[in-house]
């Protein structure tokens, strides 16, 4: 499948580059963002439509994902290793997961909005199978 010029990213950009930074996948200047995780309507730079960007829960996944482990391992390691009370992971170990979860949320959307700007990635869709051409 061949790309077109609508769906290229900008020289020596990638969708990782671009959604960490929260740039505009088609010009790689304007925001994609109008709020911390709110989508803009419009690339304030070049005018692409964003209406395409459905990002849904994907961001929150991989942030759990890859939060959970870690921040796990340190509260075990705090409960085995000094059986603190509870407060203490209250006052460690809740916000060590709110603030990891919060400040990763918008790169991985902004990641997985780029990436589905240069894949193309839409809602799939059910329509009539065409059948398989003879030989």
């Amino acid at each position: 499948m061949a790309e077109t010029p609508e769906h290229r990213l900008p020289p020596g950009e990638t969708p990782m580059s671009l959604g960490i930074r929260g740039r505009c996948p088609r010009c790689g200047k304007g925001h994609i963002f109008a709020g911390f995780l709110k989508l803009a309507k419009r690339c304030d730079h070049c005018g692409l439509d964003m209406s395409f960007a459905d990002p849904a829960d994907g961001p929150a996944f991989f942030v759990m994902s890859i939060v959970a482990v870690p921040v796990t391992i340190f509260a075990i390691w705090l409960e085995l290793g000094h059986e603190p009370p509870f407060w203490v992971h209250l006052l460690t170990t809740f916000p060590l997961l709110l603030v990891s979860s919060v400040l990763l949320l918008r790169p991985f959307k902004g990641w997985l909005v780029c990436s589905q700007y240069i894949n193309k990635a839409e809602e799939g869709r059910f329509g009539t199978r065409q059948p398989p051409p003879q030989a």
